[in-house]
């Protein structure tokens, strides 16, 4: 699935919806890097700087995001369906 958030107004707008969605839906955002991709993986996880992720790693990943992170658009693409990616109720809404 490929989703784009366009959000106007620069200041990482687009990049903090995206994120947003993401979190939403339990999904690990990686560390921004200039000109990179970020890598997504669902679950509680901590995923490192593209550059130092080995090509196993970057296989295994869920998905990717990319853009311009502080002027917009930012792309998620994920394997699936967005229908796979579910919002994750918090335990403060149960």
């Amino acid at each position: 699935m490929k989703k784009v958030f366009d959000t106007l107004g620069g200041n990482f707008e687009a990049c903090r919806e995206a994120e947003e969605w993401c979190r939403e839906r339990d999904i690990a955002v990686g560390i921004m890097e200039r000109v990179q991709p970020r890598g997504l993986l669902t679950g509680p996880y901590h995923i490192a700087k593209w550059h130092n992720l080995s090509g196993p790693e970057r296989r295994e990943l869920d998905g990717t995001m990319t853009g311009d992170m502080r002027h917009g658009p930012v792309t998620i693409e994920l394997k699936g369906d967005e229908a796979d990616y579910p919002v994750v109720a918090t335990q403060d809404e149960e």
